[in-house]
């Protein structure tokens, strides 16, 4: 798969599928398919076109974001689903102020489209006034087809970032993985703490989340990671710590059940099966090391059973 930082200066005919993609959940995952089944019947590649960095954050830098993936996640999904080229453009004032005509003139047709492929609720253009059916107006007149995909559903639900979001931060991680279609994660590199676990018998690895990245529920999760092409099962903490801190920010730990190497540095991505409990203050460090004992096997018992 190439990755493009700018637009091509020859045209280079393809089927583009547009839209932010955030968490490549299973909506998006079959608008892509969407596009590969449209690209093979027309003989071209698949091509998306995502902005870096996300819209909001320029545009309302004082909101904050919380993304379901990095800009590296998104593109190694991509890569996994069958995409050709991937147009990471950068997100500028001058683009924030670019008409939904200018848009399809400046952008798409230099781009080579042949047919351009959006959600039911794709907005694009200064203001976000650009919207599916003008998409496919603009289509007709400069020679490119459009195919929109409706609302996709799953028990009943309605696929999107937003309810994703919503399940992640109510701790629903079955919710989540349903949408997604496969375990929520979090990643990032791990970073010296403060080694209080190591002391305890539960040496963990802190992990440093990129910054817009949403962080789950406080609490403890059941977790497994690869490394090195193994899977590692263990269990992780969001929180404050608050048997040992009355105020600290929040962290990110896992305990590895089986695994004595050295992380420090290492890139991780933890996957997420399950939340186990809220997290809490206990009396002293033994009720603690009570209640650690207890979360392993259960983390354990349950990561055997999906994992196998």
């Amino acid at each position: 798969m190439q990755v493009k930082t700018s637009l091509p200066t020859n045209k280079e005919p393809c089927v583009l599928a547009l839209g932010n993609f955030d968490g490549v959940h299973l909506g998006h995952r079959r608008l892509l398919e969407h596009g590969l089944k449209q690209a093979e019947r027309l003989g071209v590649g698949l091509s998306v076109l995502i902005f870096e960095p996300h819209p909001l954050k320029l545009l309302y830098p004082e909101r904050g974001i919380e993304l379901l993936s990095t800009t590296q996640e998104r593109l190694s999904y991509f890569e996994e689903i069958g995409v050709d080229t991937v147009f990471l453009i950068p997100f500028t004032r001058e683009m924030a102020n670019t008409s939904p005509e200018e848009f399809v003139e400046k952008i798409l047709i230099p781009l080579g489209v042949v047919r351009v492929v959006v959600g039911f609720n794709y907005s694009f253009g200064a203001h976000g006034k650009g919207n599916p059916e003008l998409i496919q107006s603009l289509g007709k007149h400069h020679g490119f087809g459009v195919s929109v995909l409706q609302a996709q559903m799953i028990g009943g639900r309605v696929i999107s970032s937003s309810s994703i979001r919503k399940a992640l931060l109510q701790g629903d991680i079955p919710l989540a993985s349903s949408l997604l279609g496969r375990s929520p994660s979090l990643s990032g590199p791990v970073v010296h703490g403060e080694e209080r676990g190591r002391l305890l018998g539960y040496p963990t690895a802190n992990i440093l989340p990129q910054e817009d990245v949403l962080i789950p529920k406080r609490g403890v999760y059941a977790v497994w990671s690869n490394i090195d092409n193994t899977c590692v099962l263990g269990m992780m903490n969001i929180g404050m710590k608050p048997t040992f801190h009355d105020m600290y920010g929040t962290s990110i730990e896992v305990h590895f059940f089986e695994f004595t190497g050295d992380l420090y540095g290492r890139e991780l991505t933890i996957h997420m099966e399950e939340r186990l409990r809220d997290e809490r203050k206990f009396n002293d460090v033994n009720e603690l090391l009570l209640q650690l004992k207890t979360d392993k096997v259960r983390a354990e018992t349950l990561l055997k059973t999906r994992l196998r």
